[in-house]
């Protein structure tokens, strides 16, 4: 069996219905990677916010998940949310401790940061928005989380 086809997924994000097939398959493919529960959660929250933000304020995209491997042999879950909206326009503000849109969950980008190893975001105002976040198994999320 190809775990790796299992895990490896483009799913589109246009409605309520694909924010729940969303949170389903993350939570899968984290199992199938080898993820712990809490860990599993942690994971599934994050997904969770970035999805609603892809489609709350980016209109509508795509989650890309994918396994991965670290260079030490640690296995791990990529996820990458995309959208062709309008961007964010203070990014740096997005990502601080407290600010939240009003929508989702309240914990906004930061909350997912925490939640998270690693955490990328690639936003230009009228261009879309990029969030790619990775976590590893059996690796504890710092303080801070993602870089």
């Amino acid at each position: 069996m190809d775990m790796a086809a299992d895990v490896d997924a483009r799913l589109p994000i246009r409605s309520d219905l694909d924010l729940a097939w969303v949170r389903q398959h993350v939570r899968q493919a984290a199992t199938r990677v080898g993820f712990g529960l809490v860990d599993q959660t942690k994971l599934v929250t994050a997904a969770s916010e970035l999805a609603r933000n892809t489609l709350v304020h980016g209109g509508g995209g795509v989650l890309e998940t994918t396994r991965v491997t670290a260079a030490d042999g640690t296995a791990g879950l990529r996820l990458t949310f995309s959208d062709q909206g309008p961007g964010i326009p203070d990014l740096e503000r997005a990502l601080s401790d407290g600010y939240t849109s009003g929508d989702g969950l309240g914990m906004g980008l930061g909350g997912s940061r925490r939640l998270v190893h690693d955490f990328e975001v690639d936003s230009t105002p009228g261009s879309g928005t990029v969030v790619r976040v990775t976590s590893w198994v059996s690796r504890p999320v710092g303080p801070r989380g993602g870089r």
